[in-house]
């Protein structure tokens, strides 16, 4: 009773007409409860209609299932390291619970953990930031990007992505009411965007106001040199409106190359970039859901501000753990899994080039993933992966999801053992199809 009495006090009063335009119609609660479910569903905010769910969970969670119901399935499907975190990071995380601290941090991370990152950043980057009010620390990179896209970017504004990309990307753009331009790179350059797309994309999109940037990308593994990174900033500084979503983390998985530049260390990028980083990929810390934003204090505090309203801050352990990552675990540590994910490159590579009807145009020089293309096999790469999936009992994910129609993202970051039965499984769907 006292419910629907405030509605119909709501309503006379003017406040339903005022804020909820939609309901103006409504005068009893029988109308509202009528105008909020569609054949007995409940109400759901229309946004969600504009949000596809992620392809690479979707899949996975298909793998799981039938594991459950006792399917062995060989899955490529997921970024996830098949090495566990460095014996550092596992005595930090139980010292950690032995000593109690499972206590609420700061919003933005202990300070331990922070000047940890502003000192990581600073030796391996040559980019200075202040841990006080520089850094938030968050659950996971995955919540540290959609937060800098929250605090950035909004209605009206326009987002450039380089294609392919990681499928969270325009989901999150559109969370966030803005609208994804996005820029078909080619295979032929490593799928990666040149200074003169850059430039066409932000003269036809006036509304452009910000650009994310992954380095080394999800899903190709392609990597900007320092020399093309600084391409893209030239164009970048006849466009001052613009900023920059740097998500770097896969920074430390590169092949072939020295190092994976960073866009905030380059001339006047820093007070327009957001570096994105966290543990889950080099440190294969990816179920402690660790990561951060680095960004000038501006931009830094309305990131906290959006934080502070939906998760508070990321758990202590895990942030014990990565105070560890920062401090205790050696460069050569981290680069033997780098060699160890080479090798395991090399030779996804090496069976790919001798399957029919498979190409890969540029090697990947970071990340764990290659995306080869499969339009050999017709267009329709989803219905190539669910056929995969029941036949082979081998999951990948379409290149679709990605924006990139007619390819397969395969990730190659699991054991070579279980990388020999996928290639065998693999090809033996292909030679079927070929036949």
């Amino acid at each position: 009773m006292k419910l629907r009495a405030a509605i119909l006090i709501l309503s006379n009063t003017g406040f339903l007409d005022a804020w909820f335009p939609s309901l103006r119609p409504i005068r009893s609660f029988s109308q509202l409860r009528e105008a909020t479910s569609v054949d007995n569903k409940p109400y759901l905010n229309p946004l969600i209609d504009s949000i596809q769910p992620s392809k690479t969970v979707e899949i996975f969670s298909q793998v799981k299932d039938m594991e459950a119901n006792g399917i062995q399935v060989t899955s490529l499907c997921v970024g996830e390291p098949d090495f566990l975190p460095a014996p550092a990071v596992l005595d930090a995380l139980a010292e950690a619970v032995k000593a109690g601290d499972t206590r609420y941090t700061a919003v933005t991370g202990t300070l331990a953990l922070r000047k940890a990152i502003a000192a990581d950043l600073q030796r391996r980057k040559g980019v200075k930031y202040n841990p006080a009010n520089e850094i938030v620390v968050g659950n996971g990179a995955k919540q540290s990007v959609y937060q800098a896209l929250l605090a950035t970017s909004g209605v009206g504004d326009s987002v450039i992505i380089p294609a392919p990309y990681w499928p969270s990307y325009p989901e999150m753009v559109s969370l966030a009411g803005s609208t994804s331009v996005i820029v078909e790179t080619k295979a032929e350059t490593g799928y990666l965007m040149t200074a003169e797309q850059l430039r066409k994309a932000l003269n036809e999109n006036p509304t452009t106001k910000l650009i994310i940037l992954c380095n080394p990308s999800n899903p190709t593994g392609g990597v900007y040199s320092k020399e093309q990174l600084a391409e893209l900033c030239d164009v970048l500084q006849d466009y001052p409106q613009v900023k920059v979503l740097a998500d770097e983390i896969y920074e430390r998985l590169v092949y072939d190359i020295d190092e994976c530049p960073s866009v905030a260390s380059m001339p006047g990028m820093f007070s327009r970039t957001m570096t994105v980083n966290g543990f889950s990929k080099a440190h294969a810390m990816t179920g402690l859901r660790l990561g951060y934003v680095a960004a000038p204090a501006p931009i830094a505090r309305a990131i906290t501000t959006i934080q502070s309203q939906l998760t508070s801050c990321a758990s202590s352990l895990s942030q014990a753990g990565g105070v560890a990552a920062l401090e205790k675990v050696s460069d050569e540590e981290i680069e033997s899994n780098v060699q160890l994910l080479k090798q395991k490159r090399d030779y996804v590579l090496a069976e790919l080039s001798t399957m029919p009807g498979v190409k890969v145009a540029v090697p990947p020089q970071g990340a764990f993933y290659v995306l080869p293309d499969f339009s050999y096999y017709g267009d329709d790469d989803t219905q190539l992966c669910l056929d995969l999936l029941q036949e082979q009992k081998l999951a990948l994910v379409p290149g679709s999801s990605f924006g990139a129609p007619g390819t397969i993202r395969i990730s190659y970051a699991t054991s070579l053992e279980e990388l020999a039965v996928a290639m065998t499984k693999l090809r033996t769907f292909l030679e079927v199809r070929q036949k």
